[in-house]
């Protein structure tokens, strides 16, 4: 082993700079805004990625802008292939995406750069894995330009070093580590459709149902009265400081970690045992309904038992039916992942610069009142779904942690790709 920037890595391999690993060009800015405006984006054409499309080493695929043949033409120094590495360029400077076969001819923005590596020198997979690296996203982190705003250019990019092993490693440890993230992937992919599959059933039996004019409309105001305590705003920061999270405790819900009816526990502040005792009001049971206050205000999410006994925070809502014999929770839950009730929360909402809502708005939004043998025959359906994405996401919790431990270790290494091989 040897001594490098990296700590100790195999005595063969080598550490390059990045400029000397990608072909020549390589490294680009994309368009700046006097090439591109925001008012030549089309519903239809060719997608361009911007800095919110960049995910962990994979392109994100949703509200993709588009532009036109023209355009793409015009752009066509900015055009993505196969095996180029996306990079924010301003932000988040440690996030980047391997370019796949279905982003291939797609184009990048300004805000962002494109590294393209010489496939003879580097395997664009373990590059891409390497900048997965924690220290190496410290270390990006750390040479960006500016305080407010960190940013990198082409220069620093092309001057970073890089760790290098002989290409039949490379591609080695690339395939140990894809192959985690392909699984991880096919959970998403699996769980996608299952979502899909209850909002098509909840379509067609309560939005589409040639029925559907005879049922009443409610609200939870009107069903449980004002004084029920259905809805309940998490707790102010008079009552819960920073200085009371702890490296182990109670996970913490924050708006950022309710997205698309998911409570995601990436970065989640953990409550210390000691303060506990006066926030019982606000843990969570099974079958409760977290929904965003501030900011961005319209998403939700229902609790599975695996949230059991979390806490919610100021920034969210609380809701939680009190008669299941009026209302069945999951099927409400439901009703709040419509486009047509988001919108209508978005509308309503306080405040033009922070939207807020707060706990009278919530319970006084309408929404059609099924029978509640409809209701209850929907959740026993939507919930043995939810069974199956539950499963599909501890699955892929513990392959991320796998993954994640493997990645350092591989990238130096201290763990030979032949123990590992079949074991993944």
């Amino acid at each position: 082993m040897k001594d490098t920037i990296y700590g100790l890595i195999k005595e063969n391999w080598e550490i390059e700079t990045l400029k000397d690993l990608c072909v020549s060009g390589g490294i680009q800015t994309g368009p700046f805004g006097s090439q591109l405006h925001q008012k030549d984006y089309l519903p239809v054409g060719t997608p361009i990625i911007t800095v919110e499309h960049l995910g962990e080493n994979r392109v994100l695929h949703q509200d993709l802008p588009r532009v036109s043949d023209e355009d793409r033409e015009r752009l066509s120094r900015y055009i993505m292939r196969k095996g180029d590495i996306i990079f924010s360029r301003v932000g988040s400077v440690d996030r980047r995406a391997l370019v796949r076969d279905g982003e291939d001819g797609w184009l990048f923005s300004g805000r962002c750069l494109r590294v393209r590596p010489n496939t003879s020198k580097v395997d664009p997979e373990f590059l891409s894995w390497f900048f997965g690296l924690e220290m190496f996203k410290d270390y990006i982190r750390r040479i960006a330009v500016g305080a407010t705003m960190p940013s990198l250019n082409t220069n620093l990019l092309s001057n970073i070093s890089v760790i290098v092993p002989p290409l039949p490693e490379q591609r080695a440890i690339a395939g140990i580590l894809s192959a985690l993230d392909d699984k991880i992937e096919l959970n998403r992919l699996l769980n996608a459709t299952l979502e899909a599959m209850a909002r098509a059933v909840f379509r067609r039996w309560f939005v589409e149902n040639e029925e559907v004019g005879k049922w009443e409309e409610s609200s939870l105001e009107e069903l449980f009265g004002k004084k029920s305590d259905c809805v309940l705003t998490g707790p102010f920061g008079s009552h819960l400081h920073a200085h009371d999270y702890r490296e182990e405790g109670t996970p913490l819900i924050l708006v950022k970690h309710v997205m698309d009816g998911h409570i995601l526990e990436d970065g989640l502040p953990l409550v210390g045992k000691h303060k506990l005792p006066q926030m019982t009001r606000y843990l969570l049971k099974v079958g409760d309904i977290i929904f965003t206050r501030v900011g961005a205000v319209g998403r939700s999410a229902y609790v599975h038992p695996r949230n059991k006994g979390w806490l919610i925070s100021g920034q969210t809502l609380r809701v939680r039916v009190p008669d299941k014999g009026k209302l069945n929770p999951r099927y409400l839950a439901q009703i709040y992942l419509e486009p047509s009730f988001i919108d209508m929360v978005e509308q309503h909402a306080l405040g033009t610069t922070r939207p807020s809502l707060n706990t009278s708005i919530l319970s006084s939004f309408k929404f059609v009142l099924h029978p509640i043998e409809l209701q209850d025959k929907f959740a026993e359906f939507a919930e043995a779904l939810d069974k199956k994405v539950q499963l599909n996401l501890d699955e892929s919790r513990t392959l991320v942690k796998l993954r994640d431990a493997l990645l350092p270790k591989l990238m130096r290494g201290e763990v030979k790709v032949s123990d590992v091989e079949g074991k993944v």
